[in-house]
């Protein structure tokens, strides 16, 4: 794991900064190099972001890392920033790509360790078990089966899924984020809720 500490605390003396808008502080930042404006919006971000990622990834170390990461990128970058944008779809954007890379890397590893192997590898392997009504009755485990489902989903679809229905973007907005037309977020977004509908439908039949 990255070693990056970020200080999260704010000066009382400048405590008005917390007033400002995500905008308003990536200019001050831009303009005067104020920590105190990078900060309050890396502890803004720095949860939803961790959402975003670990429900893309499946992963809470890597999810980790590739935050990390995106602050890092805010903070050498951040004059790549225009004003025209808003600050969330910018920061998400590239929280986005690192984690579509990460999976990337992991789409290479796997096809190279099967390559690579003289065993025969089962490429999917359900288990039926873990939807058994026993579990599905505590709360704890059909929050696991949702991310495990939602893990099935393709990258493509998965991604404007959680984009629109956890993190609550608008359709412009992801637009914005993937380079997409808006009609093909929502073509994708249809396609993600419908694969991910019937893989859940053993939990909502109970």
């Amino acid at each position: 794991m990255k070693q990056f500490q970020i200080d999260l605390s704010i000066n009382h003396e400048k405590k008005n900064l917390n007033q400002l808008t995500d905008e308003e502080l990536i200019k001050e930042f831009q303009d005067n190099n104020t920590m105190e404006c990078y900060n309050i919006l890396v502890k803004r971000y720095k949860d939803p972001l961790m959402n975003f990622v670990y429900r893309f990834v499946g992963d809470r170390d890597v999810c980790t890392d590739i935050v990390q990461d995106t602050m890092i990128k805010f903070y050498l970058n951040k004059d790549s920033y225009k004003s025209f944008a808003k600050f969330s779809t910018w920061i998400y954007t590239i929280a986005g790509n690192l984690a579509k890379n990460e999976l990337k890397r992991r789409k290479r590893r796997v096809i190279y360790s099967l390559n690579n192997s003289d065993d025969e590898v089962p490429l999917q392997v359900e288990d039926k078990s873990y939807f058994s009504p026993e579990k599905v009755a505590d709360s704890g485990i059909k929050n696991e089966i949702i991310q495990k489902a939602l893990l099935k989903v393709k990258p493509v679809y998965r991604e404007v899924v959680i984009l629109r229905d956890i993190e609550g973007f608008s359709y412009e907005e992801i637009a914005e984020m993937t380079g997409l037309s808006i009609g093909t977020v929502k073509s994708r977004i249809n396609r993600g809720r419908t694969k991910l509908q019937k893989l859940l439908k053993n939990i909502y039949n109970d």
